[in-house]
């Protein structure tokens, strides 16, 4: 049946769907995002509820910085299947570069109690306890925003798409916590300008028409409201730890002393800087690599005339921009000056000593390197950058990559150790995706070693990976490897 054809059912056929996605998750790998975005958006249209589509696309988003685009595409892989773990694993992702930690923790523990095996949820857990803690270390500093109506229940096309470096720019959160306070009083005294606002989720609970209601993505408003009231408990129960009371009321007399001017101008920094990396991002999705490089050269402009008094993570912003310059230069094939950019947006992160910004540009380097043949460039960046992934998903992709700059530059002693690494890291986090991917390097490499029983094991293990995904087209294409490396076996 050609691909254009239509089976029985009037479907387009399953053959079709599977390379679309064999196409993303290979785009994926390169690190070309945006056409794997195509891919899988494409393939959407022949299966619009196919939930590992929808995760596929979701990891391209937050590669991409789309974070409320990331969201709204886990929350469509759990529509059917509110257990299904690999996309608790994306909105949490997506909750926690929103900014949205508490909410992200959330389902990081959802997910660790599905599947405890896993160690990207304990990880994710981890990192969000410590964004916690780093972005309520001032409780005077943070502010509930919350004015009397329901905006904070909006979804993802109200929310701001932060980043690291201007989520570091200020504290002014949304928090939500758990344990009840001893006293009123006390409650007060530590929650200061939240108290109010706890009084008026209080109050909204007891609308009973009110709770009865439902946010777009179907969450009850009872249960969303309630989360918030349980989340600054929690809070509260942390400040009265970290921070005695009559320190807390110091803090609050020196802000008083320096009014309020100075509160204003951070949150329009950032909210100006939120919105210009969000038009950034998207001119540069919508395909308009011109639009985001103009834009971004015009918004680096704006931020070198501030002061580091205005910005006082000036530079860690600066590098964000050079990425996002370096990104839209690498779509419009300028590679030179995109390899420049990402070379500065290194030296800032060395120089601000922020390991996942350096994480970041060493990513973009080696993508660059390995996108213009220079394989051995590509390995030097990326092995630096081995050291600072936490993440086993990242990790599994990073030493496929590494691994397979390796076999084109055929040290295939090394591929295969890389391709081993990949598998073991897959093995990790229980994703039978990228265990079809490194074992199909590992094949690879032993049968340039002449290790072909070896190689026809590792690719017997990925066809089995690839038939339990039901991908015709990985399966098809394995087969055919597998088929070639067997009649180098002695009969």
């Amino acid at each position: 049946m050609s691909d254009t054809g239509l089976d029985q059912d009037g479907q387009k056929p399953k053959g079709v769907f599977s390379t679309l996605m064999a196409d993303g998750d290979w785009m994926y790998t390169k690190g070309e995002y945006k056409k794997a975005i195509q891919s899988y958006t494409t393939a959407l249209t022949l299966k619009p509820d196919d939930k590992t589509c929808y995760v596929g696309r979701c990891k391209c988003y937050l590669k991409m910085g789309q974070s409320e685009n990331a969201l709204k595409d886990a929350e469509a892989s759990l529509k059917e299947d509110k257990s299904f773990f690999e996309g608790l694993y994306q909105k949490a992702e997506a909750l926690y570069y929103m900014g949205e930690f508490e909410f992200g923790l959330v389902f990081y523990h959802r997910g660790q109690k599905l599947r405890p095996q896993i160690q990207e949820f304990r990880l994710g857990i981890q990192k969000a306890q410590e964004a916690i803690e780093n972005s309520v270390a001032s409780p005077s500093s943070v502010k509930l925003e919350i004015k009397g109506d329901l905006s904070f229940l909006q979804k993802d096309e109200e929310r701001a798409q932060p980043i690291a470096a201007i989520l570091n720019l200020t504290t002014e959160k949304k928090l939500q916590t758990k344990n009840t306070p001893k006293s009123e009083k006390t409650t007060k005294q530590l929650l200061g300008e939240f108290y109010s606002d706890k009084k008026y989720l209080e109050t909204l609970l007891k609308d009973e028409d009110l709770v009865k209601g439902k946010t777009k993505s179907g969450e009850r408003l009872q249960d969303v409201i309630q989360g918030c009231l349980t989340y600054l408990d929690v809070c509260t129960e942390f400040w009265n730890q970290e921070r005695p009371i009559c320190a807390q009321k110091k803090e609050r007399k020196v802000k008083q002393n320096n009014g309020t001017k100075g509160h204003s101008a951070p949150s329009e920094t950032v909210q100006f800087l939120l919105k210009s990396l969000d038009d950034i991002d998207a001119e540069l999705t919508s395909g308009n690599a011109e639009g985001s490089l103009m834009k971004a050269e015009e918004v680096m402009k704006v931020v070198q005339g501030w002061s580091e008094k205005e910005v006082p993570n000036k530079k860690e912003v600066i590098g964000s921009l050079h990425s996002c310059i370096g990104n839209a230069l690498i779509d419009l094939g300028d590679m030179d000056k995109a390899l420049a950019h990402h070379q500065k947006d290194l030296e800032l992160a060395k120089q601000c000593k922020l390991p996942d910004a350096m994480s970041r540009a060493l990513d973009n380097i080696g993508r660059v390197y390995a996108q213009i043949g220079q394989f051995a460039q590509a390995i030097e960046f990326w092995e630096i950058k081995v050291p600072l992934v936490c993440g086993g998903l990242e990790k599994t992709w990073l030493f496929h990559e590494i691994g397979r700059c390796y076999l084109e530059l055929n040290r295939h002693e090394e591929a295969r150790a890389y391709g081993v690494r990949s598998v073991a890291a897959a093995d990790e986090i229980a994703d039978e995706k990228w265990q079809m991917n490194g074992h199909v390097l590992v094949a690879q490499a032993e049968l340039k070693l002449g290790n072909f029983g070896s190689g026809v094991f590792h690719f017997e293990r990925a066809l089995t990976q690839a038939r339990l995904q039901e991908d015709d087209s990985a399966t098809n294409v394995i087969q055919k490897a597998l088929d070639e490396a067997k009649q180098h076996l002695p009969q």
